[in-house]
């Protein structure tokens, strides 16, 4: 039996966070390619901005409510499941908000898939579920195996999963403090210079989703391979770039939750011996 999932023109596809930075650019490609958009998110404002600009349905809810879920899913050819708590720092602080996003919201989605008559259900991962080291790694550790089990429960549905590292600009990213406080000709903080990160666009992060679906075989998690950044490799390229006078940064030392190196597979090099960007490669991207 072919593994390989194609998106169907016409068909309607639901993407949970949709009116998120990720889920905006794929309801985009999903318009282009012929299919028709549901976003689900609790943003009301967000969801009804996105469908000023595309026309597309939406469901303002919570993707840890089941209710929501099932009347979001109801009619749909497939799930993008983008919904999630995911900024490190918040994460250690309100634990419990982020395991009902991540992992509640996930089981959630999961149960109501049994339901319903779906192609596939496509969840986002991060290289922190690689390298447990605080409450966001943990909480999509655990997605992770949900969908492993889903899989086993109901064969009638692909669930594949997709990780990677930093998305350039991503909503709360330390890109957007960084260029707005440059802007401004203002002092930024940073981590550990020496520290070592995946990152990569927008683009390239769509880019795998599509390409999971048509390749991934199960839900082990699908990988690309990544270039990484040290964080002090990046400041400076933003510097150059955005500064009209450079101003040293405040290092504040990793924080909680956070690692020295990151990896993307359990048994990969990890970020600090990975290819690197080069301070021109960067500044290209930034």
């Amino acid at each position: 039996m072919s593994t390989q999932i194609s998106i169907k023109k016409g068909e309607t596809y639901l993407i949970t966070g949709g009116s998120g930075f990720l889920g905006k650019v794929l309801t985009k490609r999903l318009l282009e390619a012929g299919a028709k958009v549901r976003c689900l998110a609790r943003n009301e404002g967000n969801i009804i901005g996105l469908q000023q600009e595309y026309p597309i349905e939406v469901f303002p809810g919570d993707v840890s409510d089941p209710v929501d879920v099932r009347q979001a899913m109801r009619g749909v050819r497939g799930v993008f499941h983008l919904a999630a708590f995911k900024h490190v720092g918040l994460a250690e602080k309100f634990s419990r908000e982020c395991t009902k996003s991540n992992t509640v919201g996930s089981l959630i989605v999961l149960e109501a898939s049994l339901d319903y008559s779906l192609d596939f259900v496509i969840g986002i991962s991060t290289d922190k579920a690689a390298q447990i080291s605080g409450v966001y790694g943990a909480s999509k550790f655990l997605m992770e195996k949900l969908f492993q089990q889903f899989e086993v429960i109901n064969p009638d549905v692909k669930y594949r999963l997709v990780r990677y590292g930093n998305v350039m600009y991503s909503t709360g990213s330390v890109m957007c403090k960084w260029k707005k406080l440059m802007q401004d000709g203002e002092q930024c903080i940073i981590t550990d210079p020496e520290a070592t990160r995946f990152y990569w666009t927008v683009d390239d992060a769509i880019e795998l989703i599509f390409d999971c679906l048509a390749k991934a075989h199960d839900s082990t998690p699908y990988c690309p391979e990544m270039k990484s950044m040290r964080l002090g490799d990046l400041f400076q390229a933003m510097s150059e770039v955005y500064y009209k006078t450079p101003i040293n940064p405040q290092v504040i030392g990793l924080q909680t939750g956070e690692n020295f190196h990151e990896v993307i597979l359990e048994d990969s090099p990890h970020s600090g011996e990975a290819e690197k960007f080069t301070i021109d490669e960067i500044k290209e991207m930034v």
